[in-house]
């Protein structure tokens, strides 16, 4: 289990105090091995410069660097691409039989997905390059307005902010090329078939809408959807026996018994019917877009889940075989 986030949700899920960058196995009464991390973006970052420096020198020198220490844990685009870095890096290590990455909501999951294309067009984008590789001899013609540009920057940031940048990107030469192959193999490994992706949503219109926006991201990848997960629906009580009407038919039968003791245990079965029917609705479409994909249903649960037992009663619903609850 691998979240990126930096909230202690699976830890205390898990019965845990923390977790690290590190897997840490949790133990517990089920079958085979259950191993858990959360991403520390700088750690990931500073593991992937090690690997990818021609020296220790050149490793350390970066390490060093105030911009590097500035930039490794915010910059923008840096987690999703360390989270893509730490799936990789557990896929090839081939010690678990299953990784499961905890994305962030619908639209930063799709910066989660853009990472490996996005450090690319930045690696091969001419300002880094300048930067990168300024003493080449392709560039020498360039170098007057190159220092021309170097000296405007200088004085709206700072001189030295401008030499910490140069030293930052200078210390990078020889590595782009690390970064750029495992980037591709990352992008690979996504579009592959040992990569399957699931969809969790709420019935709420506004989450089917977002979780629609992403599967057609994920179509216009090459990416299909593996499974959709509608989480936290009204159970639609009576199904299969004989009240398994509709919500107008459950109304007109109150109406027939009113001044019964039955007329309002109707009213209120036909109410949640209509509850339950109004999600039904909300994502049939998004299930026949994800087809043949199969669609599994989380009932509302009478607590939140915050322990391993919740997780086992999500798990009873999410693994149930055809015609069990929570099936499709």
């Amino acid at each position: 289990m691998l979240t990126i986030d930096p909230a202690k949700r699976l830890a205390d899920a898990l019965g845990l105090d923390e977790l690290t960058n590190s897997a840490t196995r949790v133990d517990g009464d089920w079958p085979g091995e259950l191993w858990a991390l959360m991403l520390d973006t700088k750690t990931t970052f500073d593991d992937l410069v090690a690997r990818y420096a021609a020296t220790p020198e050149q490793a350390d020198g970066i390490l060093r660097n105030r911009l590097y220490r500035n930039i490794a844990g915010a910059l923008s685009g840096t987690q999703e691409y360390m989270a893509m870095e730490k799936l990789h890096e557990l896929y090839d290590e081939g010690r678990f039989e299953l990784i499961v990455v905890d994305t962030p909501p619908t639209r930063n999951a799709l910066d989660f997905l853009d990472a490996p294309r996005r450090l690319t067009r930045f690696l091969d984008n001419r300002v880094f390059r300048l930067l990168v590789t300024p003493t080449r001899a392709y560039l020498k013609a360039m170098s007057v307005a190159t220092q021309a540009f170097l000296r405007t920057v200088s004085r709206v940031v700072g001189s030295e902010v401008v030499g910490d940048a140069i030293s930052f990107f200078q210390a990078f030469e020889g590595m782009e090329e690390g970064f750029r192959e495992r980037a591709q193999r990352v992008q690979e490994l996504l579009a592959g078939d040992d990569c399957a992706f699931v969809l969790v949503a709420s019935p709420r219109r506004d989450a089917v809408a977002e979780a629609g926006f992403f599967a057609g991201k994920l179509s216009e990848s090459g990416i299909g959807v593996d499974a959709l997960v509608v989480n936290r629906l009204h159970p639609r009580f009576g199904a299969g026996s004989s009240v398994s009407e509709g919500a107008a038919a459950l109304r007109a039968r109150a109406a027939s018994l009113v001044g019964t003791p039955l007329a309002p245990l109707y009213v209120n079965l036909a109410e949640f019917r209509q509850v339950s029917e109004r999600e039904e609705a909300h994502f049939a479409d998004l299930a026949r877009r994800v087809a043949p994909a199969p669609v599994v249903r989380v009932p509302f649960l009478e607590g939140d889940v915050h322990d391993v037992d919740g997780l086992r009663r999500v798990g009873e619903h999410l693994f149930a075989t055809p015609g069990e609850e929570g099936a499709a």
